[in-house]
């Protein structure tokens, strides 16, 4: 029994773990290869999407298409493709452009806290106890990454600011939009065809193909860690690993993700953090623990 559960938690932490890869990889085609945000997200949606889709195919054959029998599903899942999908995935990466993987993750994860701010909106009340707490304490973190105690100066540019906090929104999104689709349907199919329509959009707007970027094995290798590594490997791996112990577990371990993005972009891109960037980070993850804490059942319910 002890043996599937500490696999599920490996598996879970590797996940995350190759999507916190993924935005270094990002941050690497920017600084070394002359790629724009733009250029990544169109390829890797459109990239990671027909890989997701194909996996659906051969995992579940025709019904990797029965959402399409439902007008309103959809509409559904069109909304999620270009608010949802789109959104997270383009905010997150200009954020990354501007800024680094590590700081753009984790404001990026200040999704929780913005969704509990429109549950609280939707059931009319004021946030109380931990979430009052954790509401605080992501606003602080937010302030010390942006200022470094500094309230008169900016040590980010507006830009990187932006595109992090417009990250947190689009995190928020996308974790809101799909409703029970994914439930129903299957991430192969709700986030695979999500990925094709918004990634085949895009590319018809920015035309990738025809922006320059230096084409070497590196930018071969990095390209598949933001598209393979991370989309198929890491979401396959965090699914099969929540399968095995359960979601609000492996919502918790996903915070590997920003934690994996500092680490690695400090020893593989020579990205420097001060003290006050990591006070901002414990901080704005804090608020992370504190919420999945706060949804942990206690004994007896």
């Amino acid at each position: 029994m002890k043996e599937p559960k500490a696999k599920g938690y490996l598996m879970t932490l590797a996940g995350g773990a190759c999507w916190g890869l993924s935005g270094c990889c990002g941050q690497f085609l920017f600084e070394q290869k002359g790629a724009t945000a733009e250029w990544l997200v169109a390829i890797r949606l459109l990239t990671a999407g027909l890989i997701l889709a194909a996996a659906g195919f051969w995992k579940n054959g025709k019904e990797n298409i029965s959402l399409f029998k439902n007008k309103k599903d959809i509409r559904q899942l069109l909304l999620f493709s270009f608010a949802g999908i789109w959104v997270s995935q383009y905010t997150y990466f200009a954020a990354i452009q501007h800024s680094n993987a590590g700081t753009a993750t984790v404001l990026q994860y200040m999704f929780p806290v913005l969704i509990l701010i429109v549950i609280c909106l939707k059931e009319k009340r004021l946030p109380i106890g931990i979430e009052l707490t954790a509401i605080i304490l992501s606003v602080l973190g937010t302030v010390i990454l942006g200022t470094h105690g500094d309230f008169t100066t900016l040590h980010m540019t507006p830009a990187a600011l932006f595109f992090g906090l417009a990250a947190a929104v689009g995190g928020m999104l996308y974790n809101m939009l799909p409703g029970d689709l994914i439930q129903r349907y299957g991430m192969f199919q709700v986030v695979g065809f999500g990925m094709i329509f918004s990634g085949a959009v895009f590319c018809a707007a920015v035309k990738p193909w025809n922006q320059y970027v230096i084409w070497d094995v590196g930018t071969v290798l990095t390209l598949a860690g933001v598209i393979v590594v991370g989309t198929a490997v890491g979401f396959g791996l965090y699914l099969q690993g929540v399968s095995i112990i359960g979601p609000l577990k492996g919502s918790m371990l996903a915070s590997i993700e920003p934690v994996s993005a500092v680490i690695i972009s400090v020893f593989w891109l020579g990205t420097a953090f001060t003290v006050f960037d990591l006070i901002g980070f414990v901080m704005i993850m804090g608020t992370v623990m504190l919420l999945t804490w706060k949804q942990t059942p206690k004994k007896g319910d």
